[in-house]
């Protein structure tokens, strides 16, 4: 079958024949630096990807993805929650109330951020049910004042079910201080352990309790809880519905609260990408050390090449030719490998436990017992496409070079 000369010389130039192997040898590793430098970019992305989803589903499960806060207690939410529904983005509206404090227990004390909701209803909005590892989120009872603590917040007093400690949340006051302390004792029904930061500053108390501390009606809330399909439209669904329900109302979302940690999760992975983009472009420096060597290896054969009646143009396309096949071959092998394991690296992790006999993501330590993955497309293809780029361009110069060769001069020192 006929192909273009320069295809048919760069091709067999990539193979090993008697005096070149060397040559070939050279090509070859810096085709597995390739490989590998793209495999390690796809999974180590791919586990970042992971451990981004892990923690958004954790932490924005636990904190409102959106409230329509009342500038005045709310006497009667179902109303804002109906207005709310009417909305295509929210799934679920429910009651909420939200306050800061201080927990107190034995002379130790923490700062808490007091969560008061309706066991009832909290399900639909979050996951701390789920994540529930002592007592149940449905022993919080109007009147009782119990209240469900984090597994940091329990470790950290020494706290189990039935024990009871100190709520302090500032008060109002009209003595010339401004702002008085109130107390109020509170009994352990429950500890949620959801392995975020979360386990050591929030806790959960009923809805009517939280009124009462704040010395409004039983049936007064601070606010209406949204859960939104887009988490990333929150901030424009939450500003709607208030704009709707008038001036009384004022939205809140989860960027103003967990937006920095997000954002820098995000340029944390943009930086470890970056960093690993050079094991790449030291795989690209190789297929140009590569390439040089063939060039003057192949002094002779280009200078023959020229005297028959290859332009420039052709002599630099030959090399051009081989340094990319290096290149497509390394990058496509990488990204299947690097796919391959990226699907698969928490069976191998499992396995390297299995065999080392040693657990290297113990859910005492990490807020994972095994190591999350996830594939994006779009990571995958913007990976090989840099390793193509590069390997590209490392043949610009080596190619270059073999050009400019001069017949005669070659033929002498071959």
């Amino acid at each position: 079958m006929f192909r273009p000369l320069s295809i048919f010389i760069g091709t067999r130039y990539t193979r090993a024949k008697r005096r070149n192997r060397f040559v070939s040898f050279i090509s070859m590793t810096s085709m597995i630096g390739l490989a590998l430098g793209v495999l390690a970019m796809i999974v180590v992305l791919s586990v970042m990807n992971g451990f981004q989803k892990e923690m958004q589903s954790r932490i924005l499960g636990m904190v409102p993805h959106a409230t329509i806060v009342g500038v005045k207690p709310i006497d009667d939410w179902q109303p804002v929650a109906a207005a709310a529904m009417r909305n295509p983005q929210v799934t679920a509206a429910v009651p909420f109330t939200e306050m800061d404090g201080m927990l107190s227990y034995k002379g130790a004390m923490q700062p808490i951020q007091i969560s008061g909701v309706d066991p009832a209803q909290e399900g639909k909005v979050s996951i701390v049910a789920q994540h529930i590892v002592q007592g149940r989120l449905e022993d919080l009872k109007p009147g009782e004042f119990g209240v469900v603590i984090g597994e940091i917040t329990a470790r950290r007093f020494r706290l189990n079910v039935g024990d009871k400690l100190t709520l302090i949340v500032p008060e109002v006051s009209p003595d010339p201080g401004g702002i008085t302390p109130r107390m109020q004792r509170l009994n352990v029904v429950g500890v949620f352990k959801v392995g975020a930061e979360l386990d050591g500053s929030m806790a959960l108390i009923h809805m009517a309790d939280a009124a009462q501390i704040q010395h409004w009606q039983p049936n007064q809330v601070q606010s209406v809880r949204l859960a939104v399909k887009d988490l990333y439209a929150a901030p424009q669904v939450s500003t709607a519905i208030a704009g709707d329900l008038g001036a009384g109302y004022k939205a809140d979302d989860w960027t103003h609260t967990q937006g920095s940690l997000f954002s820098a999760m995000k340029m944390e992975k943009t930086m470890i990408g970056l960093l690993l983009l050079m094991i790449v472009a030291v795989a690209a420096f190789n297929i140009i050390a590569t390439l040089i060597m063939v060039v003057n290896d192949k002094g002779a054969d280009i200078a023959i090449l020229r005297t028959i009646g290859a332009t420039p143009r052709q002599i630099m396309a030959i090399f051009m030719v081989q340094g990319t096949v290096i290149g497509i071959v390394g990058t496509l092998i990488g990204g299947v490998l690097g796919v391959i394991a990226a699907l698969n690296v928490s069976e191998l992790v499992g396995w390297i436990e299995r065999i080392s006999g040693q657990h290297i993501f113990s859910s005492d330590v990490y807020f994972v017992s095994n190591l999350p993955s996830q594939l994006q497309g779009g990571d995958v293809v913007l990976i090989c496409s840099a390793g193509f780029i590069m390997s590209f361009l490392a043949t610009l110069y080596p190619a270059y070079r073999a050009a400019k060769t001069e017949p005669a001069q070659a033929l002498r020192y071959s």
